[in-house]
């Protein structure tokens, strides 16, 4: 963003100090989100930089050094708060020296937007093991008019500081976003806003988990819920281009920064297994979805939607899982979410196709019979509140894959596995949801 551009945020925010005081009753929203799993380096990242520097010893995790995560929020309001999590560490996790700005390039902050996070008044915060913990309200000047165009699309700095070593690092693996650090012992950075204290670039996320912002009490927060074809494998690095970002900017198209989509994949996630997840026994496809319902869409604030894409998983051969099974876990995890979330609206996505995948464990026939029954049970169970068809947005009706143009993989250039949709199939599923069917 030119610097004249937040000159006139800054100066928006100048001209309606009492926005935030004068606007309709609001309430938290999550804006963002990355399902947490670890310990890192356990994930599927994608385009993942040399780890070695930034972090030599992934039992020590992060040491006396500062990370800059850079996020994009899907809403806007005049106040932030950021969720942060330790939930697969193991020794308690010190964060100091945490700042929010608007990023200008790489991991530089435009002049002027920085502000310091606190929590409970404090300016640090120790997370147990397993725990999570949300920041104090920060005000956001340069957001003071939420709807200005100027923010569309525009991303957040969050930085902080870890005091001491992290232990194992609770993390998001596959970001297909470039964030970044410190050396090791380079202590409290996060106020600076050059590119210079922190050369060390990685594709994934640490620590931050959500962000909400303040907003009208009536906003809508759609969580879309899945594996890596919700996580957005193949798709452009840096390009904001999985399905779920091609729904929002949709959304965004016909009624600006009044709906939020976050996402809630996770690259080779299950519905049904791992039967077991911790930090001693991870996998590298996270928590099942019915273990980490309650943690990445139950405690979001603000959920009203949920677009669940899911179960490739669990009938690859890492996961040999029946249709039934699959199928009543879905049944569980539907029936839970209303339990917790009345009112909820629960879209069933069908699931794509990996017939014929490079992958070794994927693409054989007995795999597609099993997608083919689920696809059923998601069209026609009576479970869903509606349904998006990805399957027939994606499908090649003659050779029963991936249509051939949506298979060469957008985030590396090369062939495709025939697994992952890549831009173009991401954009055809984003553009499949019926919109109408949302009852936004």
């Amino acid at each position: 963003m030119p610097r004249r551009a937040v000159g006139a945020l800054m100066a928006a925010a100048a001209a309606t100090p009492a926005l935030a005081q004068t606007a309709a009753p609001g309430r938290w929203a999550t804006s963002w989100a990355a399902s947490v799993q670890g310990p890192y380096p356990v994930g599927n990242p994608s385009a993942q930089p040399n780890q070695s520097f930034a972090f030599p010893t992934p039992a020590e995790g992060a040491r006396d050094q500062s990370l800059r995560m850079i996020v994009r929020p899907t809403v806007w309001g005049p106040q932030a708060r950021f969720r942060f999590s330790n939930a697969l560490g193991t020794r308690p996790l010190t964060l100091d020296g945490v700042f929010v700005g608007l990023q200008h390039g790489g991991a530089t902050v435009m002049p002027g937007t920085s502000q310091p996070v606190r929590f409970g008044g404090q300016g640090s915060i120790t997370i147990a093991p397993g725990r999570d913990a949300w920041s104090d309200a920060v005000a956001l000047p340069f957001a003071a008019d939420p709807a200005s165009p100027l923010l569309a699309g525009r991303k957040l700095a969050v930085s902080f500081h870890v005091a001491g070593s992290s232990g194992p690092m609770t993390w998001h693996a596959k970001a297909l976003q470039t964030s970044y650090a410190t050396a090791p012992g380079a202590g409290a950075r996060g106020a600076e806003e050059t590119d210079a204290a922190f050369p060390h670039p990685t594709a994934s996320w640490f620590f931050l988990d959500a962000v909400d912002m303040m907003m009208p009490a009536a906003t809508p927060v759609i969580v879309c819920f899945g594996d890596s074809i919700t996580d957005g494998t193949a798709s452009t690095m840096n390009g904001d281009d999985r399905w779920p970002d091609v729904l929002q900017r949709r959304l965004h198209g016909a009624q600006p920064n009044r709906v939020a989509v976050v996402n809630a994949g996770i690259g080779g996630n299950q519905v049904v297994g791992p039967p077991e997840y911790t930090p001693a026994t991870p996998f590298p496809g996270g928590p099942s979805a019915l273990a980490r319902l309650e943690r990445d869409v139950i405690t979001l604030s603000g959920v009203t939607h949920l677009i669940w894409l899911e179960g490739t998983n669990d009938f690859s051969r890492n996961g040999n899982a029946t249709a039934e099974a699959v199928i009543a876990g879905m049944r569980r995890g539907v029936a839970t979410l209303r339990e917790k979330l009345p009112g909820i609206r629960v879209i069933g996505a069908t699931v794509t196709t990996a017939l014929g995948s490079t992958s070794a464990a994927h693409g054989f026939a007995e795999q597609d019979q099993k997608r083919r029954a689920l696809n059923d049970f998601i069209r026609n169970g009576g479970v869903f509140d509606a349904v998006a068809d990805f399957d027939g947005a994606t499908l090649d009706s003659a050779t029963g894959q991936l249509r051939p143009e949506f298979v060469p993989d957008s985030t590396t250039g090369g062939p495709g596995d025939k697994l992952h949709p890549n831009r173009a199939g991401y954009v055809a599923m984003g553009s499949a949801i019926d919109l109408a069917a949302l009852r936004l």
